[in-house]
């Protein structure tokens, strides 16, 4: 297949979410019946939420949190010093945003990152098949500026980590980058108007400006099981892999009995390899992924030869650009009520996710596991997973899937997992159990004007404008956070939100001005649009729990995702930015 004919976004199988529906309406209310079942049966086993699991990990569960990259932390002296532009986090939102404030002559950026090196999800996550499941010429950022093209549609973690290194050195990110060293406080600093960050290392740091670009998901967690402490074989997550223990091509688990727990977007992709190299695996899951096929082949050398200086931005803002409908499409769609268009939706989603259904059916051959595989739930109500080879891996006869149906693992004993009173006895358990969903400031505390905790602030409902900034939080940027748009290719957003943040730094150096902060109207005015497009309808209370909608827990309808579309979003932020001296409040120092 040629690259030129690349989809520009995961395969979604085709579907037009206004169509027809092809079935009469009882066989998808019979579905959706299925679906609450499912949900149902998963918050009474869980209904703590989001507290059936901990990040917390100190003691004895530190050393899930220790970064096998790495050499043993060295003793330094503290660092007391000022910088212009301060990120917290090394990943792509540091890395592109960066970039443009180099671009605007920004020469005194510095990056703060617990890990030894920039890269993000791309420098902690690289276990067995750790890809990205959206293609590669659409979430590598910078491309245009790098002046490469990726060496597959889909790429793998060793060319996205060197992707980001290759920014990083640059734009000349390395020589006040401080790396092993986690920000752990915030607060500004008023008679200054300045931020002092504090870190773990002992450092004071001064900076005018504070990005926090820490990711939403990067704090490894693990669900809380009794006795895991007690279990005495070797384990790890998945986002610690411990290479030494399985080897790079995993020989190291030749003989031996593996278990890894959880069955999300990690456990897929590393699945297949462990199915391949170990004695025996046992897979225990709660609820199934949804897997849909991965086109993936190497980029066509003609068809990059040919790529124009240019060719990403302008693929990217293809993608940006609403479907074309033609005339007697919209006609038709004008006559379609809500009610009908809402039920034509619910309708080609559950279609998609039957789809789904026979894939499996077609794929694995035991009818006990493929019926266990089979996802009851919307599309989108967790992350879809793209792969060809996680579901023949069941076919292996040392592959076992231990499915607790919505239960979990709930006992660990000394030799390992315990479900329905079998004892399941490992040699190795890998917990592949995810990330905890931050707000702010993932280990960090954030304390704005009169000593205010950002936390605090949004105790009664999330307040921001375009997600980035916060009223009584001068100078402070925050990126990928909530209130922004949901992007299934995140790379598109972090670039956008780093473009807007780039040109507002850039407008108040310009103008001379110490501080910006937005006003308390622009934030009621971001706070109304979030609200006003979600909870038109009850998707989210439907979706079975994870980490999109908080385990199932109840959420305020202004503490989430900005759900007007991409375009409407980057137009606000164009909005917001045009009448700067209306939206925003500046100081003079």
């Amino acid at each position: 297949m040629s690259d030129s004919n690349a989809p520009e976004r995961p395969h979604l199988g085709g579907v037009d979410f206004l169509a027809k529906s092809k079935r009469p309406q009882e066989y998808y209310d019979s579905i959706k019946r299925k679906f609450a079942e499912e949900r149902d049966l998963r918050l009474q086993y869980r209904p703590e939420g989001t507290k059936q699991y901990t990040s917390d990990l100190d003691g004895e569960f530190a050393r899930y949190e220790i970064d096998p990259y790495a050499d043993k932390v060295k003793p330094r002296e503290p660092i007391n010093d000022t910088v212009e532009c301060l990120f917290i986090g090394g990943g792509f939102s540091a890395l592109l945003t960066s970039a443009r404030l180099r671009e605007y002559g920004v020469e005194s950026i510095r990056i703060v990152e617990r890990g030894v090196d920039v890269g993000g999800t791309w420098y902690w996550n690289r276990y067995p098949g750790a890809a990205c499941d959206v293609v590669a010429y659409d979430y590598f950022p910078l491309l245009d500026e790098m002046s490469y093209v990726p060496s597959r549609h889909y790429a793998k973690v060793p060319e996205i980590f060197a992707h980001c290194q290759a920014i990083a050195r640059k734009y000349n990110l390395y020589e006040l980058a401080i790396f092993q060293t986690t920000v752990t406080s915030t607060v500004w600093d008023e008679a200054a108007q300045m931020w002092n960050v504090g870190t773990d290392r002992g450092d004071h740091l001064k900076a005018r400006f504070v990005i926090c670009a820490n990711g939403t998901l990067s704090k490894p967690k693990l669900s809380k099981i009794n006795g895991m402490e007690t279990y005495k074989g070797h384990s790890f997550h998945t986002s610690r892999w411990d290479y030494a223990y399985t080897k790079p091509d995993l020989s190291g688990l030749k003989d031996k009995v593996v278990g890894i727990i959880g069955t999300g977007a990690s456990a897929v992709q590393a699945i297949p390899h462990l199915g391949a190299a170990a004695k025996e695996l046992y897979v225990f899951q709660r609820t199934p992924s949804s897997i849909d096929v991965r086109d993936d082949w190497p980029t066509d050398q003609e068809w990059a030869a040919k790529l124009r200086p240019g060719w990403q931005a302008k693929r990217r803002a293809k993608a940006r650009m609403d479907p074309e409908v033609s005339e007697e499409k919209k006609a038709e769609r004008a006559t379609v009520t809500a009610e009908e268009k809402l039920h034509r939706q619910e309708n080609a989603n559950i279609e998609y996710m039957m789809r789904i259904h026979r894939r499996i059916e077609e794929v694995v051959q035991d009818e006990t596991t493929a019926e266990a595989l089979k996802p009851w739930y919307m599309f989108m109500c967790k992350r879809p997973c793209f792969d060809n080879d996680y579901l023949p891996t069941y076919n292996r006869p040392n592959v076992h899937l231990i499915d607790t149906h919505g239960k979990g693992i709930t006992e660990i004993t000394e030799q390992g997992p315990v479900f329905e009173g079998k004892q399941y006895k490992v040699d190795v358990l890998i917990y592949a159990t995810g990330f905890e969903v931050q707000k702010t400031g993932i280990y960090n505390q954030i304390k704005g004007e009169r000593g205010l905790d950002l936390n605090d602030k949004y105790c009664d409902g999330i307040r921001t404008v375009v997600g980035i900034h916060s009223h009584g939080y001068p100078n402070l940027f925050i990126m990928g956070g909530y209130q922004a748009s949901f992007q299934f290719n995140l790379t598109d957003m972090l670039q956008a939100q780093g473009d807007h943040i780039a040109a507002c730094i850039d407008y108040a150096r310009r103008h001379g001005y110490q501080t910006i902060d937005v006003t308390p109207e622009a934030e009621e005015w971001w706070v109304q649009e979030v609200i006003n497009h979600r909870g038109k309808t009850s998707r989210n209370q439907e979706c079975t729990p994870g980490y999109y909608n908080f385990e199932g827990e109840f959420q305020r309808r202004q503490d989430g995702n900005y759900n007007g579309g991409f375009n409407k979003y980057c137009a606000a932020m164009d909005e917001a930015r045009a009448k700067m001296e209306e939206n925003f409040i500046f100081g003079k120092g």
